[in-house]
């Protein structure tokens, strides 16, 4: 063997890393982990749409193998009823006609095709096969309105909380919303990346509330920002600006939402040229810096700060922390819906720990990582939405 193929051989007996490469934690590495043959169960939907059928059949074995006086149109007229609001007209029309035939070969099997019960049975079936094509229709029109509902709310999110350009000021930029409510797509969670003449800056906030108050209040920060970016020298500067639009909103909301509404932020701004991130954080989860190798550093605050929008419960200074930003580091900013999202045991996800010692290639693939893992975490039962923001130093 070539000297070459022994180390290529060591190499692959590795894992595919180099001696001295960070080994990421056991089960959350990036590298896939071998795959194992597992027998895919059928899912709830699937074995939902295969009951008509199993009902009509047992039906059938019901009517023939138990006395006269025993009926099948139970199952029988259970089949089209479970069909209707999970299958199309056409499956409907024909689970109906299909438990229709059923009922009427029982009978002419068993003998007592004209008897009265016969013809009572035949008739108990139609009628709830016809119930089951109105049913049918009905859910039909109601899934179209659900479906111009989703294109809505998609065409709000889009407008309210724009999808961020793949690349801005030679930063490679990606961003994840991941609701907690199914099908809801924008809450109160934000995220903003603005080029501006002082560098690159961002934002990523969480607002009070629920409902349209808290994407009104998104809504009014994120076109505050976009503005005060574009004019303010410093990242100080742009939080007060954030200050006084949440205030003026605050002026306008009725009840409990004009004395408590607030919002947590961290303000990021990243230099041309320099090297360097700026952060400003009102309340808000600290910003976690990963470096190429994987060494991983949160960004904490020097002093905490109260949140947006609390202005009158005291006023001091903001203080900026400085941190160098070197090439292939990754600047990563969340919602606390990453932080404190929770297992069945109530177990936090714990990012820091989570990811540290990995490496990712890019920030797309980083928030898909953390999306998936999130999800695996709380088991699908998310409890706070959760906006992602990760910028590259390429």
């Amino acid at each position: 063997m070539r000297p070459g193929e022994v180390e290529e051989n060591a190499y692959a007996r590795a894992g595919g890393r180099l001696p001295g490469d960070p080994v990421p934690d056991p089960g959350l590495g990036d590298a896939p982990a071998p795959a194992r043959r597992t027998r895919r169960r059928p899912s709830p939907r699937t074995l939902a749409r295969a009951l008509p059928a199993l009902l009509i059949a047992g039906g059938v074995l019901y009517g023939v193998l138990t006395p006269e006086n025993f009926t099948a149109v139970p199952f029988l007229t259970a089949a089209p009823l479970i069909a209707a609001p999970l299958s199309s007209l056409r499956t409907t029309v024909l689970t109906g006609l299909m438990a229709l035939a059923s009922v009427y070969a029982v009978h002419a099997q068993a003998g007592d095709h004209p008897a009265v019960a016969a013809v009572t049975d035949v008739v108990t079936v139609a009628t709830v096969a016809l119930l089951a094509v109105a049913i049918n229709r009905v859910v039909r029109r109601g899934d179209r309105r659900l479906a111009s509902a989703r294109e809505i709310a998609e065409a709000a999110q889009r407008a309210v909380l724009p999808e961020p350009a793949a690349r801005i000021g030679g930063f490679e930029i990606a961003a994840c919303y991941e609701a907690a409510r199914q099908d809801a797509f924008i809450g109160g969670d934000l995220y903003a990346v603005q080029d501006s003449p002082y560098g690159v800056r961002l934002v990523v906030g969480d607002v009070r509330g629920k409902g349209l108050g808290a994407v009104a209040a998104v809504a009014v920060l994120i076109g505050a920002f976009r503005e005060a970016a574009e004019q303010e020298s410093t990242l100080e500067a742009v939080a007060e600006r954030l200050e006084r639009a949440l205030a003026r909103e605050g002026t306008r909301r009725d009840g409990i939402d004009a004395l408590e509404g607030f919002t947590t932020a961290v303000l990021a701004e990243l230099p041309h040229g320099e090297g360097v991130v700026r952060v400003v954080n009102r309340g808000h989860p600290p910003p976690l810096l990963l470096h190429a190798d994987g060494t991983l550093r949160t960004l904490t605050a020097y002093e905490p700060a109260l949140p947006l929008g609390m202005g009158d419960l005291g006023m001091w200074p903001d203080r900026t922390l400085e941190a160098g930003f070197p090439s292939g580091a990754t600047l990563l900013l969340h919602t606390d819906g990453l932080s404190e999202a929770r297992d069945a045991h109530g177990r936090f996800y714990e990012p820091e720990r989570r990811l540290a010692g990995r490496v990712f290639p890019d920030p797309g693939a980083l928030l898909d990582r953390l999306a998936e893992e999130v999800r695996r975490h709380t088991g699908g039962g998310m409890a706070d939405d959760m906006a992602l923001l990760a910028v590259r130093q390429p």
